[in-house]
């Protein structure tokens, strides 16, 4: 039975309903600072830490609860003799619930605050309740997340106690919890080799701790098993791990890994419809478009065969128009920021079809305020872990250098910019041909540059004469240029900085072709 609950929180999330509910079952409130004062501020009788323990706060609120009243209540083994004989000789109640998360320590570091500042709030006590009582799970519950308070609240309307089960789900949450915490902690100081020092791009002890949303089917195949973990806070992006799912199948490995592949791809537009179809992991086609729907169609028609069970991500909300377009071809995932009522209608005949939404990728870029763990990208390796930046370079035309004697022509300008933001999401070696806001060929996947542009002519559907093209890195030989002049194509955007740039330079000028340099490469392994 729930007796006695002690109720200390950071995040005042429903807050006062839930202790409303627990004080109409005759449960005695403990509770301390901000919190106290919200119940109490709100009608709900509560008892004051100090005035339980008859031990004032001290240290300006440093210690509020490091007292054996309160960790005797939630550590002692009840039914145990030696437990019983111990409380009972000091007065020490029993204390059921612990309702503690923890100081903002984590927020305090993003909104960059000084070091002293950071560290007062690492919580000392809220760890140490959350612990003890989770510890003591056989007969204490504990709740960290507000979200859990509907569900604790209801069972003990229901029976005045919180089951086994119940209790074990409360610690393994709580147990996480703490553990992410002193991550992010334990990230923040070793990223710095004295407090007053800048941090280091990358910390020492890199706090990477997720949570499983779900088992999947399988892996990559189907003799992997595979799962889907989720980080603790939603980025302040559109992310596919975040995305609501809205009908069809359950999302499979490959799945996930392609979506998130169309998502960055259609993330690179921006004042704009585009739409992105990707296929086992790269894109097969990507134009923009007046509406979503026109978007779609012109990217499908860049590979209408590899399109075929494709991946399709959408910077618009999705209206009846796009959504017959989206029908007419075999489609395993679509994300888009939202769907009319008239498209979830027609979209619903592919029951298999998984609609995914996600709200905010219909916001402009600047709108995405990406926190620094935010901005990594984590690969495994056995036993390590390869960290770097997440690939958000981008460039304009006024950072790129003209290397032929001819300059891009204002046509060539744009195509050339819309193949440079396309080919980062190729895999290298990449080569994208582009015209009229749209990709009209691409090659990658291949271990040399100049087999990746005899792919993306081999496989052309649309006619590449007059296009641009892009190349993630720069030309080592001059044969990879000759066969893009050979395509038709009449102007290149590439990093630069080979060895060879000359010669490559001297093809281009003697075909009368333009070709600028980024000074930016994009390898995508």
């Amino acid at each position: 039975m729930v007796r006695r609950a002690l109720v200390s929180v950071s995040d005042k999330t429903g807050l006062v309903p839930f202790a409303r509910r627990l004080a109409a079952l005759g449960v005695e409130l403990l509770s301390t600072g901000g919190t106290q004062k919200a119940l109490a501020d709100a009608g709900v009788k509560v008892v004051s830490v100090g005035d339980y323990t008859q031990a004032p706060e001290i240290l300006g609120g440093r210690v509020k609860t490091l007292h054996p009243r309160v960790h005797g209540g939630i550590l002692y083994r009840r039914g145990l003799a030696s437990d019983e004989a111990d409380v009972k000789a000091r007065d020490i109640p029993p204390i059921d619930l612990v309702v503690v998360n923890l100081y903002p320590f984590r927020e305090a570091v993003a909104a960059g605050k000084p070091f002293a500042e950071c560290v007062e709030e690492i919580d000392i006590g809220g760890p140490t309740m959350v612990r003890s009582a989770a510890k003591n799970s056989a007969h204490v519950g504990v709740i960290v997340d507000p979200a859990d308070y509907e569900k604790v609240a209801a069972e003990l309307e229901q029976t005045k106690a919180l089951s086994e089960a119940t209790r074990f789900y409360l610690m393994k949450k709580a147990f996480a919890h703490t553990a992410s915490y002193d991550a992010a902690i334990s990230e923040y100081l070793t990223a710095r080799e004295t407090p007053a020092a800048e941090p280091a791009h990358f910390p020492q002890t890199l706090a990477a701790v997720y949570t499983k949303v779900q088992d999947l089917r399988y892996g990559e195949n189907p003799h992997q098993a595979g799962a889907f973990y989720r980080a603790g806070r939603e980025p302040d992006e559109p992310t596919v791990a975040f995305a609501k799912v809205l009908q069809g199948k359950e999302l499979s490995y490959n799945n996930l890994l392609d979506l998130e592949a169309a998502l960055a791809g259609v993330k690179e537009f921006d004042g704009v419809a585009a739409a992105v179809v990707i296929k086992h992991n790269t894109p097969c086609g990507v134009a923009v478009g007046k509406t979503p729907g026109e978007a779609f169609a012109r990217a499908r028609e860049c590979d209408p065969v590899s399109a075929f069970g494709g991946i399709v991500a959408l910077n618009r909300p999705v209206d009846y128009a796009a959504a017959e377009e989206l029908t007419n071809l075999f489609l395993e995932c679509i994300i888009a920021p939202s769907y009319s009522d008239d498209a979830r209608a027609a979209l619903a005949v592919k029951k298999n079809l998984r609609l995914l939404e996600a709200p905010r990728l219909g916001e402009p870029r600047s709108a995405w305020k990406r926190r620094p763990e935010e901005q990594r990208e984590l690969r495994s390796i056995p036993g390590g872990l390869l960290v770097m930046d997440r690939d958000l370079g981008s460039i304009r035309r006024e950072d790129c250098k003209v290397m032929t004697k001819r300059a891009p022509t204002e046509e060539e300008w744009r195509d050339l910019l819309f193949a440079w933001k396309v080919v980062k999401h190729v895999k290298s070696n990449a080569i994208v041909f582009a015209k009229g806001d749209r990709t009209v060929a691409i090659g990658g996947g291949q271990t040399s540059r100049v087999e990746s542009v005899k792919t993306a002519v081999m496989k052309a559907q649309l006619d590449v004469r007059g296009s641009s093209v892009g190349s993630d890195a720069f030309f080592p030989f001059k044969d990879g240029v000759e066969e893009i002049i050979k395509a038709g194509a009449t102007a290149i955007i590439q990093p630069g900085g080979s060895m060879r740039d000359a010669e490559v330079v001297a093809a281009a000028d003697a075909a009368g072709i333009a070709m600028v340099a980024t000074g930016m490469r994009h390898f995508r392994h």
